[in-house]
């Protein structure tokens, strides 16, 4: 009964687009190229653009676009929504590579696009594995470098692989869900034959989380963006966007702008004094940690003063407790010459 109402769901899950509207094809050279009449720029004419068929261990080959920008320094991993595929999405990442200044890997799931096999959600964690894998060996990218991104149901296989990598730079969830069930009926509660249990996974993730939702999202409620964010462990600022939708947050200026602030959070941290490279007062998810009560600076005032003098989270006086410390092994040393 409970695999017969996990594919019930699944059927309502995915709905990739027919036909697909891209194809791939191999050059003379052996290079793969996508081809697609609907786009205003020709996909095989984009010279940063690396198509790629990535084997899954289950079997099936699935597409997936890396955009480069040589002014990255960190890498984001789109998972899309559940009714589009690659080729409607290109604009969107050549977007994100430019503004966000990321190297950018998109991947159609099993059963979209020219991707083979059939839709389903043990196949779509197969899929974010083989394509982390991938950036892993052909790329040289360290998950201490990589931004997960998660549309819709693209938040399921994000999830399950955030979950898994506990040194993430960040993650993204956009009109994400709670789960499957979840969508199609309000309850409270998780069964076992439920699909994408991202209310028990977003727990797991150890990295700051973004999480953006429409106000008058129709297929997934804002309370699911709402409710991933207050059990995120490291939550950033949301973004909850007036009148957004489920499929149009794109359009609206605060996207990007708020993709953008948050970017500072994801720059990494200087090796000297471990402050990031941020301007930003209020960014505070990639800073060091107060020795006494572990908070970042400073949950209560967003100043710097955790780390240069008295916490004000938690009253410890971190600098003066540095000098005693100094002095006692001064002190030791001394004894130690002296004896």
């Amino acid at each position: 009964m409970g695999c017969m109402v996990s594919r019930l769901a699944a059927k309502f899950a995915f709905f990739p687009p027919s036909p697909a509207t891209y194809q791939v094809k191999k050059r003379d050279d052996g290079r793969l190229v996508a081809l697609s009449s609907s786009m205003p720029i020709p996909l095989a004419d984009d010279g940063s653009l690396d198509v790629l068929l990535i084997d899954t261990k289950r079997g099936n080959k699935i597409v997936a676009f890396y955009l480069r920008n040589p002014y990255a320094r960190l890498t984001l991993l789109y998972s899309h929504g559940n009714a589009a595929d690659l080729g409607q999405l290109y604009d969107l990442f050549a977007q994100l590579k430019v503004n966000l200044k990321v190297n950018l890997m998109g991947y159609d799931y099993s059963g979209y696009g020219a991707s083979t096999g059939k839709p389903s959600e043990s196949n779509t964690y197969a899929d974010i594995e083989a394509v982390y894998e991938c950036l892993e060996t052909e790329y040289g990218v360290s998950q201490e470098d990589l931004i997960l991104y998660g549309q819709s149901v693209g938040s399921g296989p994000t999830l399950h692989l955030a979950a898994k990598l506990p040194r993430l730079r960040g993650v993204v969830l956009h009109s994400a869900i709670l789960s499957g069930l979840r969508v199609l009926c309000h309850v409270k509660f998780t069964l076992c034959f439920d699909i994408y249990k991202n209310v028990n996974k977003i727990q797991k993730v150890k990295c700051p989380v973004l999480v953006i939702h429409g106000t008058e999202d129709d297929v997934v409620n804002w309370l699911h963006g709402n409710g991933l964010w207050k059990m995120a462990r490291e939550p950033y600022e949301p973004l909850w966007i007036k009148g957004g939708g489920h499929c149009n947050l794109e359009i609206y200026p605060d996207y990007i702008r708020h993709l953008c602030s948050s970017k500072c959070c994801w720059w990494p941290k200087c090796p000297e004094s471990w402050i990031p490279k941020c301007s930003t007062p209020k960014c505070c998810f990639w800073r060091p940690k107060c020795p006494e009560c572990s908070r970042p600076n400073c949950i209560k005032c967003f100043s710097w003063r955790c780390f240069v003098g008295e916490c004000c989270c938690c009253g410890s006086d971190v600098k003066e407790k540095e000098k005693k410390e100094k002095e006692k092994e001064k002190e030791k040393e001394k004894e130690k010459q002296n004896g």
